[in-house]
């Protein structure tokens, strides 16, 4: 017996078993929902690092007003919340979604405590939470994460402005237009 009948009996065999139509759709149905959450886990991914780059540039703007004791809310607003009525996302201005429950907390810190003074620290914190996946996060317990930007820069001018709320927590409080 050659090699070629031997081949030829197995591919008999192989029929007299059975056709393998269907087996793609089979393993295809078996694949999709893995493919489907690492799509959205790679969006998910994508949201989430955007958020966490508007939050480093609000909170970079949030550092250079104050260092210049500056407040671009005007009169009747604080920098906190003008910062965070600035943000890119209507999640990041009022929460409230699946993804980001909380309106964006913005913080402004003297660190060097008593009264600032020229070249001391001026740190802005900007901080939210982000659930991943929250669509299978009670399913599968995937959780949330604090996502935070900070920025420090050196005092230019005395800070007198008192609409810093310097140390209060900022405002996170929904109800940006």
């Amino acid at each position: 017996m050659n090699v070629f009948q031997l081949i030829k009996g197995r591919l008999r065999e192989r029929r007299a078993h059975g056709s393998e139509s269907g087996v793609a759709l089979v393993e295809f149905a078996l694949i999709l929902p893995l493919v489907i959450v690492i799509l959205f886990g790679i969006l998910d991914f994508g949201r989430a690092f955007n958020y966490w780059i508007d939050m480093t540039h609000l909170s970079n703007e949030g550092s250079r007003w104050a260092a210049v004791n500056r407040n671009p809310g005007g009169p009747s607003d604080t920098l906190q919340r003008y910062l965070q009525c600035n943000a890119n996302t209507a999640e990041l201005k009022n929460g409230g979604s699946q993804s980001v429950p909380n309106a964006l907390l913005v913080d402004v810190q003297f660190p060097n405590g008593g009264t600032p003074l020229i070249g001391d620290p001026v740190v802005v914190t900007a901080t939210t939470t982000f659930n991943w996946l929250p669509f299978l996060g009670d399913m599968v317990g995937v959780g949330s994460a604090s996502i935070t930007a900070s920025s420090t820069m050196r005092l230019e001018q005395i800070p007198d402005n008192v609409a810093y709320q310097a140390g209060t927590g900022g405002t996170g409080i929904p109800g940006c237009p």
